[in-house]
C-alpha cells in the first residue's frame, strides 16, 4: 500500500518543510521562518513559510510540541481549513515569568491532520435525551 502524501509548498526559500522525528508520530514538526522575542505575557504571530494542500474531508491542527509547553510557550487558536492555501502561521504565548526567544529554524508546533465529518445544520425544537444531559465542566467528578 502505497503512503499518502501531504503537497507542502514553501513559500521562502529558507522556508523549513514540516518533519516528523520517527515515523509513526501523529504531528509535522512546524518550524519558525523568523526570529521572535516573546515578553511574559505575550503572544505573537509566527510565519513558517510554508503552506500546505490538505486532503478533502480533514483539518489541519496546530498544536503545541511538549518541549515549548515545558518552557511555557503555547499555542493558540489553530484551524487549517482544507481549502486554504495561504501560509501556515502559528500564534504563540508566552505564559511563562521569563522572556523567550525563538530562532529561525526552530520547531515551534505541530500540525495534526485529523478527518472530519461536516453535517448539515438543521435547527430543532429538542435533543434526545442522553444519560449526561446537560452535565458540563466538573459535572462527573474527579
Amino acid at each position: 500500500m502505497a503512503k499518502e502524501v501531504l503537497p507542502i509548498l514553501k513559500l521562502h526559500r529558507d522556508a523549513t518543510l514540516p518533519t516528523r522525528a520517527h515515523p509513526d508520530d501523529a504531528g509535522l514538526d512546524l518550524y519558525s521562518l523568523e526570529e521572535v522575542a516573546l515578553e511574559p505575557g505575550r503572544g505573537s504571530h509566527v510565519k513558517t513559510g510554508v503552506a500546505v494542500e490538505l486532503p478533502p474531508q480533514t483539518v489541519g491542527l496546530i498544536a503545541d510540541r511538549s518541549s515549548m509547553a515545558r518552557r511555557g510557550l503555547k499555542t493558540a487558536g489553530g484551524v487549517i481549513d482544507a481549502g486554504y492555501r495561504g501560509e501556515i502561521g502559528v500564534l504563540l504565548w508566552n505564559i511563562s515569568p521569563e522572556a523567550h526567544t525563538i530562532k529561525r529554524g526552530d520547531r515551534i508546533a505541530q500540525l495534526l491532520v485529523v478527518s472530519v465529518h461536516t453535517p448539515a445544520v438543521r435547527e430543532v425544537v429538542t435533543l434526545n435525551r442522553t444519560e449526561r444531559g446537560e452535565g458540563g465542566f466538573g459535572s462527573t467528578g474527579r
